[in-house]
């Protein structure tokens, strides 16, 4: 007889369903096989789950694991187990390595190393273009069949509009979504912060709100005519109001964010932060409203990390030199519950959906859900667990974030992946 694992007397939420009660839940050879009155009453392990959330593992369309290239700030086998902590069980790493991912051989090798290294399911993005210089295509279709599950050259937008606009085409022939970040350079210009009276006051080098939204509407503009496109970590109000009315307008545009835009703004700099630097740059409290009222009326149809890694000689140094990017997988779920869900800034479903099913339909996996026959990736999360950030307990290699010492509600308690409990009591499984 195949080990079991019932999971009991738990909220059982499966928001790409609607799907809200107190039940059990059963998983058998890596499989939810019963739900409510099926599930048996034993099992050969069972969790009570009383006054717990037990929900679909999450999603995350936007990690950094460094490898190849910098393991000492980060590696697959690393960076999975930070995001089993934080209750993500399939994570999509993007491509801009050293170097940057953009050969078959380097897709194979990813997946490679995910498959012996990862306790978590990891995929991989590759670059859209050689390099990521922004000068000529990858070899997209051999790609896809190494394994490739989407196409960015994070950390830089493909400038030349002929240049998206093929690789939307080709995408599009393989079901594979293109992901873009949203940044004209020639705006941005060497910027590390927000453009606007603060950074005049701290004497930085500010960006425009419009080198993320000149983007954005071309992304619009090219996603009508030839094929979806997703805009990552959007953090301005006017990019938030373009996608809106794409999706009114029945473009295929998707679009998601990150927990430190509804979370913190610009102010988060003072003191020359590094730690708050990120890219697109942290802005104002009018932009992190609206970036809140997209989650909440799905105009941002899913929430990622962006966990990006550093060591700290790369963030200890004067502001305009220090690298952007915080890290992410273990605090997330803690700022969701705290910033939108406990404030009902965001509802329950519409929060938890951006973090499970939204994702999962961007990646088009058959993941994200609870229901019979489903994958048995699950995590039980205690909602109420009150609990304080300290980088020091991290299972990610690195430290950089802006909410050390915070006070967060919302512990995940137990993480299952395929059937396998990874982390339990709120720590690794060995």
């Amino acid at each position: 007889m195949s080990a079991t694992i019932l999971i009991k007397n738990g909220t059982v939420i499966d928001p790409g369903r609607r799907f809200q009660r107190v039940t059990s839940l059963l998983v058998e050879d890596g499989k939810i096989v019963a739900l409510g009155s099926k599930a048996p009453k034993s099992a050969s392990t069972t969790f009570d789950a009383k006054g717990k959330w037990v929900l679909p593992g999450l999603i995350d369309l936007h990690v950094h694991f460094r490898d190849p290239g910098r393991s000492d700030v980060e590696t697959i086998a690393s960076g999975s187990r930070a995001a089993a902590l934080g209750g993500f069980t399939t994570v999509l790493a993007m491509p801009n390595t050293e170097p940057p991912i953009d050969s078959e051989s380097m897709v194979r090798g990813v997946i490679s190393k995910a498959r012996s290294e990862a306790i978590i399911h990891v995929r991989t993005a590759a670059a859209i273009t050689v390099g990521q210089k922004g000068e000529k295509l990858t070899e997209m279709g051999r790609l896809v069949s190494a394994g490739a599950s989407a196409f960015s050259d994070d950390g830089k937008t493909v400038p030349n509009s002929s240049l998206m606009r093929r690789a939307l085409e080709y995408a599009g022939q393989w079901g594979v979504p293109v992901i873009d970040h949203c940044e004209d350079p020639t705006l941005s210009n060497g910027g590390v912060m927000n453009e606007g009276a603060l950074s005049s006051l701290w004497g930085l080098p500010g960006v425009p709100k419009e080198a993320e939204e000149v983007i954005v509407a071309r992304n619009i503009a090219l996603a009508e005519r030839f094929g979806p496109i997703h805009l990552t970590h959007v953090s301005s109000a006017g990019s938030v109001e373009l996608i809106r009315y794409a999706k009114r307008r029945k473009i295929p545009v998707t679009a998601d964010t990150c927990p430190h835009y509804f979370s913190l703004t610009e102010e988060a700099i003072e003191g020359y932060n590094t730690f708050a630097r990120v890219n697109p740059p942290l802005k104002t409290e009018k932009d992190r409203i609206a970036v809140i009222a997209g989650i909440a009326d799905g105009t941002l149809d899913t929430i990622c990390t962006d966990h990006a890694p550093h060591a700290m000689e790369d963030k200890e140094v004067e502001f305009v030199s220090a690298k952007p990017g915080m890290v992410g997988l273990e605090t997330a779920l803690g700022l969701v519950i705290s910033k939108l869900i406990a404030s009902k800034k965001v509802s329950l479903m519409r929060a938890l959906e951006a973090l499970t099913s939204a994702p999962a339909k961007v990646l088009k996996l058959k993941k994200g859900s609870l229901a019979e026959g489903s994958d048995a990736d699950v995590i039980i999360v205690d909602p109420k667990k009150n609990w304080k950030v300290d980088p020091d307990k991290f299972a990610t290699r690195s430290r950089n974030t802006p909410f050390s010492g915070w006070d967060l509600t919302g512990k995940v308690e137990t993480t299952i992946v395929g059937g396998r409990v990874v982390v339990d009591e709120e720590k690794l499984v060995a």
